[in-house]
């Protein structure tokens, strides 16, 4: 994949068991650490599941703050709440296959431009929740000490 201005670029640092720095590339953003819960991990940060929830939460929120905007609202401060509980798949493998996201806001509805017009479509602004919702394809390889790449399920 060749670097434009639309990539996301992270680097991802092991700094314990299952612990990892996280930096994002590009950005004066100040990384961020994470960790699986015990007894796997020490918890000393936030996990991918919670950082997937957040991402999708944080998505919703700030593109219906887009949408109530487009149509000259001026929204105060919103909250959002997302849960979701993990399940077996078929295969016995740990998965999050549904999760609730509850957005408040601070105004009435009836006093806020367009607001079914908003509702109709603010979700559609949001990246990371059509993405989860459509499937990402993630392609995965793994480099050894020698520099001999690897993939997964690929035959040698």
């Amino acid at each position: 994949m060749s670097a434009n201005s639309d990539d996301i670029r992270l680097l991802l640092e092991q700094e314990g068991p299952y612990a990892f720095k996280v930096s994002f590339e590009g950005t004066s953003i100040q990384a961020l650490h994470t960790d699986e819960p015990e007894p796997l991990g020490g918890g000393a940060g936030p996990n991918p599941s919670a950082l997937l929830l957040a991402g999708v939460a944080n998505c919703l929120s700030a593109s219906l703050l887009f949408a109530l905007r487009k149509f000259k609202n001026d929204p105060g401060p919103i909250r959002a709440q997302i849960s979701a509980r993990k399940e077996r798949n078929a295969q016995g493998r740990w998965r999050i296959a549904r999760a609730q996201v509850a957005i408040t806001l601070a105004d009435k509805a009836a006093s806020l431009e367009h607001f079914e017009r908003v509702l109709a479509q603010f979700e559609e602004f949001c990246i990371v929740t059509q993405s989860v919702r459509e499937g990402i394809a993630v392609d995965v390889r793994i480099i050894d000490a020698d520099g001999v790449e690897h993939v997964p399920g690929a035959r040698s």
